[in-house]
């Protein structure tokens, strides 16, 4: 039967009138298909993706899977260079991944700055924690303070000085540090001296409970952080931050704006901390996430950078 052309076009349009009145399917499969290429940027910026073993710096010795807890990831790997003079500062390195992923033993965690920090006679730590589910950021914050604890305690059998200990992040090792760096009564809980101060690499969780109010908040967040608004406030350093917290140099990328910029929270977080007489400087970068992680050790100004800050701490 031929539909007549007047019946057709009635049809076409209440058909158009329908799907305008009525978008929700559409809309929302666009909206999920936003939120997944969110999420998997999100991860790619978190440090996931590649995983390539890390390589000791020539000359150099390594004593892996120092154990500081019962369980498999409550680890660490000792960098040393081939002669350690008496006193060597500690630089303990703390991996990315979103919380849930990462290990000590990836290149972009180790091999630029093990061969900067032992060819400047230090001793280089690169940490494992726990990781979600398993734990949570604030058991990982304190998988962390016991392991600088554990250094601390070995420290003089690498002829390294305890109490010349500076702590590194990168993105939710970033996170741990500082919030470590905010309340140290984390580390002493733990049995860890005072380090000497926190560099912070490109976290974005900084301020959590404003990280966890955005409109868009990608899943590894809520995996991380969950929904308990007082958990939001215990883990984030924005709110954790007293008065006996430590010297940070805040890194962050210029480059990143998604789910929060990382360089607007350092500078609220900065201005935080200096209103309560702590010394924080804010250190922008133009490199992307994994530039400030895989970059730093390379001769550049931001190396130089990073050193000059460190080398005011070890003074």
């Amino acid at each position: 039967m031929r539909i007549p052309r007047v019946a057709l076009v009635s049809l076409t349009a209440g058909l158009a009138l329908a799907i305008a009145c009525h978008p929700a399917p559409a809309q929302q499969r666009l909206r999920e298909r936003l939120l997944q290429r969110m999420e998997q940027r999100a991860g790619n910026e978190a440090g996931e993706g590649r995983a390539t073993p890390a390589t000791p710096p020539p000359g150099s010795r390594v004593e892996r899977d120092i154990a500081y807890g019962p369980d498999p990831k409550q680890r660490y790997d000792v960098y040393l260079p081939a002669q350690v003079a008496p006193g060597a500062p500690i630089l303990v390195m703390v991996h990315g991944g979103g919380w849930r992923t990462g290990d000590k033993n990836l290149a972009r965690v180790v091999n630029h700055k093990a061969a900067w920090w032992l060819a400047r006679g230090g001793v280089f730590v690169s940490v494992n924690n726990r990781l979600v589910p398993d734990a949570d950021p604030l058991m990982q914050a304190r998988d962390v303070a016991a392991a600088v604890a554990s250094v601390q305690q070995h420290a003089r059998q690498w002829r390294a000085d305890p109490g010349k200990t500076v702590l590194m992040g990168h993105s939710a090792g970033a996170h741990l540090v500082a919030l470590l760096g905010s309340d140290p009564s984390l580390l002493r809980q733990a049995g860890a001296q005072r380090p000497l101060g926190v560099v912070s690499l490109d976290s974005g969780a900084l301020d959590v409970p404003a990280l966890m109010q955005q409109r868009r908040v990608p899943k590894l967040y809520h995996d991380a952080f969950g929904s308990d608004p007082a958990f939001w406030a215990a883990v984030s350093p924005q709110q954790q931050v007293q008065r006996d917290a430590l010297p940070m140099l805040l890194v962050c990328s210029s480059t990143r704006k998604f789910p929060t910029s990382p360089c607007e929270e350092a500078r609220k977080f900065a201005a935080r901390g200096r209103s309560l007489g702590v010394a924080m400087q804010v250190q922008p970068e133009a490199l992307t996430h994994a530039e400030i992680n895989d970059q730093l050790g390379l001769p550049s100004a931001y190396t130089d950078a990073v050193a000059g800050w460190i080398n005011q701490r070890l003074r």
